[in-house]
């Protein structure tokens, strides 16, 4: 919560597309915890509604997406890290500090962190390679199709709002969960993406941090996936990450 309250500054190129923030307070005065009350969005959860949409129509709404996450990347940061900190002076620093934090939010509910602690090794290894990335820019954390609004009723599915930027961090574009869903299906609608994005670094450099980027989020899901109970989705993580640790090791 404190993070996203942070980052609402930072997002003023999409702020038309975002929920106004009413009242904050992290004092804990008022009602004993943080709070933060925001407007409501215009529009029905595009989960609930895209799929009433010709197929035909769905390039046009991730070329939207596209739009959006580039204008969200175009924002350079003070530092590396999540907007209202720990920050880091470094991207390899960042990356190392957040698989650290990952394996111990696995540790704590009782899941095995080791391999994990393998990826991190993997990118102590790989520092000059992770530091190539000397500028920080935004990165949303979160946003996908779940998090976004439609306009009711439009022609065509129509982007009148995105929201829940509690996990944005500053760091490298092709870190972030967008660019990672985006790639997910090649050959489909979603290559629209790209059209308003633009292209991604495809060096032996940049393939190799993709790589570290990738063991993040099956870590971030796997622990996303014990949360919701999700016993099977919790031990194919397992497999998934081998994956990522071959082309690593």
């Amino acid at each position: 919560m404190r993070n996203e309250y942070a980052s609402v500054p930072y997002l003023a190129p999409i702020a038309p597309l975002m929920p106004r923030i009413i009242s904050a307070d992290f004092t804990g005065d008022v009602i004993g915890r943080d709070y933060l009350f925001q407007s409501l969005l215009d529009g029905v959860p595009a989960p609930e509604r895209l799929g009433d949409y010709p197929r035909s129509t769905w390039p046009g709404f991730f070329g939207q997406m596209g739009a959006v996450t580039r204008d969200v990347h175009a924002v350079r940061g003070p530092r590396f890290g999540p907007v209202a900190g720990p920050g880091f002076d470094t991207w390899s620093e960042a990356v190392i500090g957040s698989l650290n934090a990952i394996a111990a939010d696995l540790d704590t509910v009782g899941l095995d962190a080791a391999d994990v602690g393998k990826v991190v090794t993997a990118a102590a290894q790989h520092q000059p390679v992770l530091d190539e990335i000397d500028q920080p820019r935004m990165l949303s954390g979160d946003l996908w199709t779940v998090n976004v609004m439609l306009a009711d009723g439009a022609p065509e599915p129509t982007i009148t709002g995105v929201l829940d930027f509690d996990r944005t961090w500053w760091g490298d574009p092709a870190a972030d969960w967008t660019i990672r869903m985006a790639l997910a299906k090649p050959g489909t609608e979603r290559d629209e993406f790209w059209r308003t994005y633009g292209s991604l670094d495809r060096s032996p450099n940049a393939v190799l941090r993709s790589r570290i980027y990738e063991a993040r989020h099956i870590g971030a899901i796997r622990l996303e996936r014990h949360r919701l109970g999700n016993a099977d989705g919790v031990r194919e993580s397992y497999s998934d990450m081998a994956v990522v640790l071959a082309g690593l090791t």
